[in-house]
């Protein structure tokens, strides 16, 4: 089994999946002022974008933890009334017997679980080295050899994954692996999904879990159903609503009841919440020269799970200091989670305003997603690109400037426009597969092209002011 965890959609050569220590924000320029039915009993997943983390136990995440406390023994609620066939019934109880431990798996099922992965989810991003045919006739080249070695395992892979011919797409050591933990986006190691049900309804599932994790620890099993968080009934909430409610400071608590599986009991569970991420938001207000007008600078480093969170904070302050423009700084941010990258484009834009296109094999990626809700603040932005600014980030950059929100300054983007998944087999390492695309409200393929700024040095407000003003004059038409 396999489980998809995180879609990350950062550029592999600059990938930040290792720990860098705070880096100082570049100067202030001068004056300026699913694979969801199969997954794995004791794994985790991510959402529309790269969310999630790490399956296997880590020491900030074990049971020996000093900041861990065992719970108390479960209270089962009385089981609702059946919702489900009686084959449902058999079906869910025979999986539920299946428990799968990495030291059993062999070499042959890691890579075949691999191979499966890629047959499934792949997305050829232009370079047509992928078939089913071909793919198929590499299965049965590999697995006709015996694989003695866990690392001969892990090279079979590698070289099975470069044959794709996709920079992107490429293999996770363990340790590489649990490096994805700062991408949680609930701070409880669970990731939670919106999943159709048979009667046209939505139902929030746990799709990725930590094995020995916050969540895990406490009682929450895969499959189960988020049905409130603190008390909150969450019917009728996205997935990444309710992920923001489970959130808070580290080592605190928070409540949530789940009904286990399709057809199980209700139970409610307190977990603590073990954050992994840093605030990756620097913000300051800047006067515009002698005069009274004041710029509210934001810098965002990745988009990861504090990313959308911690710039809503940045703003609000920003802008009861008084500040009358924005400046967004996206330079040499790589990108992270997809669904971050969306949910802050929503910070700037007005209801109903395209955000991104994406498309891919899998249905839940061949989406127009758009804003849902007002939004946070009106002032004319300047968003600050250069050429590591990659993947997320162009598409905050490309929604905030098709939709005459921001005007773009610096150099040309890196030009990423593909989305990743990471999915973890079952000895604790994992693979990276692009599972999708994504085109800009103005129906550009950014992918190895990136997006032109509209000024290289930075304007004046004014001008900037101006350029917004004739771009929304043009799309009215």
């Amino acid at each position: 089994m396999r489980i998809l965890l995180c879609e990350c959609n950062s550029p592999p050569a600059l990938t930040p999946f290792s720990s860098t220590p705070p880096q100082k924000p570049p100067p202030f320029l001068p004056n300026a002022a699913v694979w969801a039915k199969k997954t794995l009993t004791t794994a985790l997943t991510g959402a529309l974008s790269l969310s999630l983390l790490v399956s296997s136990p880590s020491p900030s995440l074990s049971r020996d933890s000093p900041s861990f406390q065992p719970p108390r023994p479960p209270e089962f609620s009385n089981p609702l009334p059946d919702r489900c066939t009686e084959e449902e019934e058999q079906q869910e109880q025979e999986e539920d017997k299946v428990e799968f431990k990495p030291e059993f798996v062999s070499n042959e099922e890691i890579v075949q679980e691999a191979w499966q992965i890629v047959n499934d989810s792949f997305l050829d991003s232009g370079r047509h080295r992928w078939s089913s045919q071909s793919w198929q006739q590499k299965r049965e080249d590999i697995l006709g050899t015996s694989i003695q070695t866990r690392s001969k395992a892990h090279e079979l892979i590698k070289r099975m994954l470069a044959s794709l011919g996709d920079p992107y797409t490429r293999f996770l050591t363990p340790d590489e692996f649990s490096k994805m933990a700062r991408y949680d986006m609930t701070g409880i190691g669970i990731n939670i999904r919106e999943v159709s049900d048979d009667i046209g309804g939505v139902k929030l599932k746990v799709q990725g879990l930590i094995l020995d994790g916050p969540a895990h620890t406490a009682g929450v099993r895969q499959g189960d159903e988020v049905l409130a968080v603190n008390g909150e009934d969450v019917s009728g909430k996205s997935a990444f609503e309710v992920s923001s409610l489970i959130q808070g400071p580290n080592e605190t608590f928070v409540t949530i009841k789940v009904r286990h599986g399709n057809c199980g009991p209700t139970e409610t569970l307190e977990v603590q919440r073990q954050l992994v991420a840093r605030t990756p938001v620097f913000y300051r207000l800047e006067q515009v020269g002698n005069g009274p007008t004041s710029v509210g600078y934001m810098r965002l480093k990745e988009f990861n799970a504090l990313a959308r969170k911690d710039l809503v904070i940045a703003m609000k302050r920003l802008q009861d200091m008084g500040a009358s423009y924005f400046i967004l700084d996206l330079r040499d941010n790589l990108g992270g989670l997809v669904q971050a990258g969306i949910e802050i484009a929503k910070l700037f834009l007005n209801e109903g305003k395209t955000i991104i296109y994406t498309v891919g094999r899998d249905p839940q990626y061949q989406k127009d997603i758009v804003a849902d809700s007002a939004p946070l603040v009106t002032a004319p932005v300047i968003v600050l690109v250069n050429n590591k600014t990659a993947s997320a980030s162009e598409i905050v950059a490309s929604a905030l400037h098709d939709n005459c929100r921001a005007v773009l300054v610096g150099e040309r983007t890196f030009g990423k426009g593909l989305i990743q998944s990471v999915f973890e087999l079952r000895d604790g390492s994992g693979v990276v597969v692009t599972v999708g695309k994504y085109v800009t409200p103005n129906h550009l393929d950014i992918n190895g092209n990136g997006i032109e700024p509209d000024y290289k040095n930075f304007p004046a407000w004014s001008d900037a002011a101006q350029h917004l003003s004739q771009c929304s004059s043009l799309r009215r038409g």
